[in-house]
């Protein structure tokens, strides 16, 4: 199984980050065997994997979309797993609860998309994309300033102040 770069961020941007690329070659976590069921796994998020797949990569898309365009389409095509699933309220031996229904194979996704609109509420601008230009990876800031600018600091952010350090000490040799 490959090793992803970012992990341990919210299960919306999580889901999209199973998708990167690594030395100019894109990678997807879902095409690798297990892969599906790993992630599942990793999230304690319930059922089979086959089920899963093409809901969990129509919300990635979705996701993906929504990040990267904003537009009507892509919240279009976020709602439309939404609506896959809902919470209904109940009262159960005194106590209030919370029931989730989704349809067969859409509670992973259906969850992806519904902890986006929790990040929305809670600090849009946190949610981030990797300033270094060859990255496609998403993460939420949760640094104390909110100024984090990469996915990491050993990785992209390493690469990025080494290409400025070249650029400022390069040398021009004479022709």
């Amino acid at each position: 199984m490959m090793q992803r770069p970012l992990v341990g961020e919210p299960l919306a941007l999580d889901l999209v980050n199973t998708q990167w690329v690594d030395r100019g070659r894109d990678h997807d976590l879902f095409d690798e065997p297990g892969g599906v069921a790993a992630w599942l796994a990793e999230h304690h998020l319930p059922g089979p994997a086959g089920p899963a797949e093409t809901p969990l990569r129509q919300a990635r898309a979705a996701l993906r979309g929504i990040l990267e365009r904003g537009d009507e389409r892509a919240e279009e095509e976020l709602n439309a797993v939404l609506a896959r699933g809902a919470v209904r309220h109940v009262l159960r031996q005194g106590m209030p609860r919370e029931e989730v229904h989704a349809e067969d194979g859409w509670l992973p996704a259906w969850r992806a998309a519904g902890n986006y609109l929790e990040l929305l509420r809670q600090q849009p601008s946190r949610i981030r994309h990797c300033a270094h230009p060859a990255c496609v990876l998403y993460f939420y800031d949760t640094s104390r300033n909110g100024a984090r600018r990469w996915c990491s600091m050993e990785g992209c952010g390493s690469r990025t102040k080494a290409a400025r350090h070249y650029q400022r000490n390069r040398t021009t040799t004479p022709s």
